[in-house]
């Protein structure tokens, strides 16, 4: 018994074990896991914070792909609740024997909520990074991934820490398209943290994330129902350090899958810096390749009929299963 009390004080102390674990399916656990970490806006103020996921692992599973939602997103994104056996990520990636941690960004969820300012993509980027320290060396390949905001904290920790195996980047490219992209966050209104927070205004959301892709209401009122904030601040150096200007990317040295549906906010046909060419994957491939020179490995893929938010696509299983097949590739 005392034994059994020694380890479990470990355990909370490292931070990998905040709840005890329940199946999520015959061959799955899940359990609700909080980290420890130190963030700030330089190396000598720091403070201390928490981020809080979601850790979910089939049995033998020694990949884990660590989960980065979008602004004004949680976790949620990844295990949408609505139909979640045609829209959870994390249930198609845990059937295919991935382990997956869907992580709070800072400000969100359980994670800490700092003010505003201190929280920025490179913030965001750290704490990941502190993240998989702590998931080595259970597991012997790490997976970062995100969606939009979230990708560019991806690609900003997998560039700076090079501490991961492969890297997916879902609803971003690195032209962005400041024409759709701008009145979205010009609508965006204060949250109630402080004024650095940030949501969407009521009933917005069709326009903003999901359009062209069908209006389902069960869809979009779950996810206007779980939506939080994104600060600011998080936008400055996604700008700075993802677009034609000065990319992370260009310093990431393992494969790469980026994946994106008809999103009006990164695909452009033909008008240069307004985004990229999403006509087909070999496009997007040609469009993206001069941002990663390191990479040993870039895939592409094109989920079409659907806007930015790609989890809430009716055919979302159909980009599930290419990521499980790319991520048993490398």
């Amino acid at each position: 018994m005392r034994f059994r009390r020694l380890c479990a004080t470990a355990l909370l102390a490292t931070g990998t074990l905040l709840a005890p674990t329940t199946p999520a399916t015959a061959a799955t656990t899940c359990q609700e896991v909080s980290y420890p970490v130190q963030v700030g806006l330089t190396p000598l103020i720091t403070t201390q914070e928490t981020i809080a996921g979601t850790l979910c692992t089939p049995t033998g599973a020694t990949t884990i792909q660590v989960l980065i939602p979008g602004g004004t997103y949680d976790r949620t994104y990844w295990n949408v609740g609505f139909e979640p056996e045609t829209h959870s990520y994390t249930q198609s990636q845990n059937k295919a024997g991935f382990a997956t941690l869907a992580l709070d960004r800072l400000g969100t969820g359980k994670s800490s909520k700092p003010l505003s300012a201190l929280v920025t993509a490179s913030t965001q980027a750290s704490a990941a990074h502190q993240v998989i320290e702590k998931l080595r060396p259970r597991f012997s390949k790490v997976i970062i991934a995100g969606h939009s905001i979230g990708s560019a904290m991806a690609m900003i920790e997998a560039g700076t820490h090079q501490d991961v195996d492969g890297v997916l980047i879902t609803g971003f490219t690195h032209k962005m398209n400041y024409i759709t992209v701008v009145p979205v966050l010009a609508n965006m209104i204060p949250a109630g943290l402080d004024l650095g927070y940030l949501t969407t205004a009521p009933n917005t959301r069709y326009n903003s994330f999901h359009k062209p892709g069908p209006l389902i209401p069960g869809s979009i009122n779950f996810d206007e129902s779980t939506k939080t904030v994104f600060a600011a601040t998080e936008a400055v150096d996604t700008i700075l350090l993802n677009t034609v200007i000065i990319p992370i990317s260009r310093r990431i040295t393992v494969p790469v899958f980026l994946v994106v549906g008809n999103d009006t906010h990164f695909c452009s046909a033909g008008v240069p810096l307004m985004g990229s060419d999403c006509s087909s994957p070999a496009a997007l491939k040609a469009d993206e390749a001069p941002f990663f020179p390191a990479t040993p490995r870039l895939d592409t893929y094109v989920l079409n009929g659907y806007g930015h938010s790609i989890n809430y696509a009716p055919n979302a299983p159909d980009y599930h299963k290419a990521v499980a097949g790319w991520a048993k590739s490398i």
